[in-house]
C-alpha cells in the first residue's frame, strides 16, 4: 500500500462517504479530510423524491451513518464549504471560507448539480442560489423539503421531464392529491431508462392515477411578479400552476476543477482504473471513464454505482502507481418506485431491438424480461420477479448471446 499521509475526498454524498470508508477499511490510517458543500452530514438521495417528498420519512431517517460511525472514520469533516479550486502542484484544495486543505491525493465526488428551465434566468449568486418562489428543481434534501411545502390537495404542479426523477416526483404529488400535469420532450416518457414496453406500463399507471400527460413538448419558465406562474410551450401556449419542478436532468459538478489539468469533457476524464492524472481519482456522478465492454466513455448517475465505483477508486489509489490495479467493470443498476411497484433495471434497456419476457406478464406487473440488441444481451428489466431477474443480471454481465447458441 501506498505511503500516503493526506487525502482529501471532495464531495459528502453517497460517493464520497464510501470513498472514505473505503480508505479505512483498507488500512489507510493517515489525516482524511471529507468536504461537503451542504451542511448536513452524509445522506441518501433517491428517497428524496418518495418518502421524503411524500412525508412519510422525516430528514433524519435518510442520514447515511450515525454519528458515532462518522467519529469512527476518523475524518476532518468540513461540510458547508465548497471546494472552489484545485491546486495540483501545491497539493491543495481551495475552500469557499478561504481556508485550503493540503492533500497528496484527491478522489473527486462532487456529483452534479440539477439542470433549470430555460426562462428562469441563472439567479444571483450563481448556479447554486435557489431558483425563483414556486420554481423548483430537486436534487438536494433543502430542494425537497421546500417542494413538499407546496404539495396539498387541488395545488397545480407542472413537472418537466420524462426521466424517474420526475416520474417519481408525480407520481408521489398526485398521491398527496396535487393536480399533476406531466410535460414531456419525447414521444413516451421513460423509455430512454427502462425499454419503450416497462415504460408504457408506467406511463398507464400514472394517468390511471390522474397524471395528465403532454408528450413532444418542451418548454419555458413563466413567471409573473417574482414568482414561478407556469410555463410557455413551443407551440406559444401556456400552462398555469402553482408550482413547477424542473426534472431535466443534470450536469457534473466540475467547474471547481477549471484551469487545474484534470481533463474534463462531460464529467472527470478517469481511465479504466478511475484515475485522472498523477493523485486525483474520481467516482460517482461525475466520473467519465471507459466502458470495457463497449469502448465508448460513460458516467453513471446511479446510486449503486456511486457505492461501488467509490470503492473501486479508493483501493486503486491506495495501491499505488507501481501496485495491482483493477478495472472498474460495472453491471449497471437502478431501480425505481412508483404506485407501489419497484422496477429494477440491470445494464440497459435503451435501443433493445428485442424484449423478451422470459417470467411473468406485463399485464400482472410481475415480469422478468431480458433486452436484447444485435443478438447481444444488453439489458435485464424487471418487477417482483426476483429470481428470475437475478439470472438475467449474469447474462447482462457476461454480455451473453440470445438466445442461448447451440453447444
Amino acid at each position: 500500500m501506498t505511503a500516503l499521509r493526506e487525502v482529501a475526498v471532495v464531495g459528502a454524498g453517497a460517493a464520497g462517504l464510501h470513498a472514505a470508508e473505503a480508505l479505512r477499511r483498507a488500512g489507510y490510517d493517515g489525516r482524511l479530510t471529507l468536504i461537503g458543500a451542504e451542511e448536513e452530514p452524509p445522506y441518501d438521495r433517491p428517497p428524496l423524491s418518495k418518502h421524503l417528498l411524500g412525508g412519510e420519512w422525516q430528514p433524519d431517517r435518510l442520514a447515511l451513518r450515525d454519528p458515532r460511525a462518522l467519529d469512527e472514520l476518523r475524518l476532518d469533516l468540513r461540510l458547508g464549504m465548497r471546494a472552489e479550486r484545485l491546486d495540483r502542484r501545491e497539493r491543495t484544495v481551495h475552500l469557499s471560507d478561504g481556508r485550503r486543505v493540503r492533500c497528496e491525493a484527491v478522489i473527486v465526488a462532487t456529483g452534479v448539480r440539477a439542470r433549470r428551465l430555460p426562462g428562469a434566468g441563472t439567479p444571483p449568486g450563481g448556479p447554486d442560489a435557489p431558483p425563483p418562489p414556486g420554481a423548483h428543481v430537486l436534487r438536494t434534501l433543502a430542494d425537497a423539503l421546500a417542494l413538499r411545502e407546496e404539495l396539498r390537495p387541488g395545488v397545480r404542479l407542472l413537472v418537466v421531464g420524462g426521466g424517474l426523477l420526475g416520474a417519481e416526483a408525480a407520481a408521489t404529488a398526485v398521491g398527496l392529491g396535487a393536480e399533476v400535469t406531466w410535460l414531456v420532450s419525447t414521444a413516451t416518457p421513460l423509455a430512454a431508462v427502462l425499454g419503450g414496453e416497462t415504460a408504457g406500463l408506467l406511463t398507464d399507471l400514472h394517468r390511471e392515477h390522474g397524471v395528465r400527460i403532454r408528450t413532444g413538448v418542451a418548454a419555458v419558465l413563466l413567471e409573473r411578479r417574482g414568482r414561478a406562474a407556469g410555463v410557455r410551450l413551443t407551440d406559444g401556449s401556456e400552462l398555469a400552476a402553482d408550482a413547477v419542478l424542473t426534472a431535466i436532468g443534470s450536469e457534473p459538478a466540475t467547474e471547481w476543477l477549471a484551469g487545474s489539468g484534470v481533463p474534463l469533457d462531460g464529467g472527470v476524464v478517469c481511465d479504466a482504473y478511475c484515475a485522472a492524472g498523477p493523485g486525483v481519482w474520481a467516482a460517482g456522478d461525475a466520473a467519465s471513464w471507459p466502458d470495457p465492454r463497449t469502448g465508448r466513455r460513460r458516467r453513471l448517475e446511479q446510486r449503486t454505482n456511486a457505492t461501488e465505483q467509490a470503492m473501486h477508486a479508493a483501493r486503486n489509489l491506495l495501491a499505488g502507481p507501481d501496485g495491482v490495479r483493477q478495472a472498474y467493470e460495472p453491471v449497471p443498476y437502478l431501480w425505481t418506485d412508483q404506485y407501489g411497484l419497484r422496477v429494477q433495471v440491470f445494464g440497459s434497456p435503451r435501443g433493445a431491438e428485442r424484449f423478451e419476457v422470459v417470467d411473468g406478464s406485463l399485464a400482472e406487473h410481475r415480469f422478468a424480461a431480458v433486452c436484447v440488441r444485435d443478438g447481444v444481451v444488453t439489458g435485464a428489466v424487471g418487477i417482483a420477479s426476483a429470481r428470475a431477474l437475478r439470472g438475467l443480471r449474469a447474462r447482462v454481465a457476461a454480455r451473453g448471446r440470445w438466445p442461448d447458441e447451440p453447444a
